[in-house]
């Protein structure tokens, strides 16, 4: 089949796909992923055609409430929606869909005829068992929790409101809601697949038939790739180090996060990996290295802790290598993330980014670090990970939509 993948994000919302590509044409499918061109390199690094989508959120700039998130959201998926219009070819077989590119994905392929698999990262659909995954809330209980997903779906809805109307008036298809347009995918039972591990969230039992969580996907790495060698040269310095990094969160904050890190490792006797990342974390010390983007499955399993801002896939990368984490939530899903680190017994209870001290995060690490209970718990987790093939599943699921 010749496949389309659409991703859009932050590196941790496109690395995995890339992995998932990978997968797919290894099993004899003609892949590309449409994503921001600052993700070129890592998709033709996987073998994958590359087709280029608008900038990343990141681009709309901060948003100090949440009127003012919700309409750069929508500006941004407004011209989400018409870069997919233009990266879709109308001789793709099969779209899969990202959770935030599936609205105008739907879209594109009710014109083209074409059938869609859902992909996505978080769980999205409403259910008893938990709050959404973006309201940062706590368990409401089964009603309210169903309840209040539905309502996120509704507000997802309203941020999608004019990409879809776009959409299909530049399709020609008939008017309509981007709410009705979901609900009809729903009714018609369309498959999702989640990437991420039935061990750290277990696929819940209220869910709709179709609804699958099948095991993580991995971010593509050259399987002949190396450590470079200064990364090496510290690890083999002295006992495992502490990675800590915020991914695309707190930039401009790089000095302070770098400061306040190295002093709370030095007060808990650590050393430390500092991942500059967008923040532009950075510390200088013999017990101390910055470093720019790595492979976590190279980098982890070689650390005592991980450091990080729960998203959903550095807390998947440190669970997979088995290390006990710190996390320090800043917004949308991470919250959820952090919490379930911690359900697990893999974590202390989360800091959040905002009351984020030395003294907090020190106490942290010490718990971390020097409390075997967590490194238990992450290494049970791992098993249980290494016994998944997530990307298997999809390319099944793949093999079942071409026969069908």
């Amino acid at each position: 089949m010749r496949i389309l993948i659409a991703a859009a994000g932050s590196h941790g919302d496109v690395a995995p796909y890339t992995g998932l590509g990978a997968r797919l044409r290894a099993a004899g499918h003609e892949v590309a992923l449409a994503t921001h061109e600052s993700f070129a390199p890592l998709v033709r690094g996987a073998g994958l055609g590359f087709r280029p989508l608008p900038a990343d959120a990141r681009a709309s700039g901060p948003a100090a409430g949440r009127r003012e998130l919700m309409r750069a959201a929508a500006v941004f998926v407004r011209d989400l929606g018409a870069g997919l219009a233009d990266a879709v070819d109308d001789r793709d077989d099969l779209l899969v869909l990202s959770t935030t590119t599936a609205p105008p994905g739907w879209q594109l392929a009710e014109a083209l005829d074409v059938p869609t698999l859902g992909a996505y990262l978080q769980p999205t659909h409403p259910t008893g068992e938990f709050a959404p995954v973006v309201s940062g809330m706590r368990s409401l209980g089964r009603w309210g929790n169903r309840v209040l997903g539905r309502l996120s779906l509704r507000m997802v809805d309203r941020v999608y409101a004019d990409a879809v109307r776009d959409l299909r008036a530049r399709l020609g298809l008939p008017a309509a809601a981007s709410g009705a347009v979901r609900a009809r995918r729903e009714r018609a039972g369309g498959p999702v697949l989640h990437g991420f591990s039935p061990a750290v969230v277990p696929r819940p039992a209220d869910w709709r038939a179709g609804l699958d969580v099948v095991g993580n996907w991995w971010p593509h790495h050259d399987p002949d790739e190396r450590l470079p060698s200064r990364v090496e040269d510290f690890l083999a310095a002295g006992p495992p180090p502490v990675f800590v990094g915020f991914g695309s969160m707190a930039a401009g904050e790089g000095e302070r996060l770098g400061e306040l890190a190295v002093a709370a490792l030095r007060r808990s006797g650590l050393r430390g990996v500092l991942q500059s990342g967008r923040a532009g974390l950075e510390a200088s010390g013999d017990d101390v290295l910055t470093v720019g983007e790595l492979p976590h499955a190279l980098l982890f399993p070689r650390v005592a802790a991980v450091v990080h801002h729960a998203g959903a896939g550095t807390t998947a990368a440190g669970l997979r290598a088995g290390v006990p984490a710190v996390p320090v939530p800043v917004t949308a899903d991470q919250p959820f993330w952090a919490a379930r680190l911690t359900a697990l017994g893999a974590a202390p209870a989360p800091v959040p980014f905002r009351a984020l001290t030395a003294a907090r995060l020190a106490d942290a690490l010490t718990r971390a670090v020097r409390e075997p209970a967590c490194a238990r718990a992450a290494l049970a987790v791992s098993r249980s990970m290494a016994t998944e093939d997530g990307a298997g599943r999809v390319v099944r699921a793949v093999g079942r939509i071409g026969q069908g």
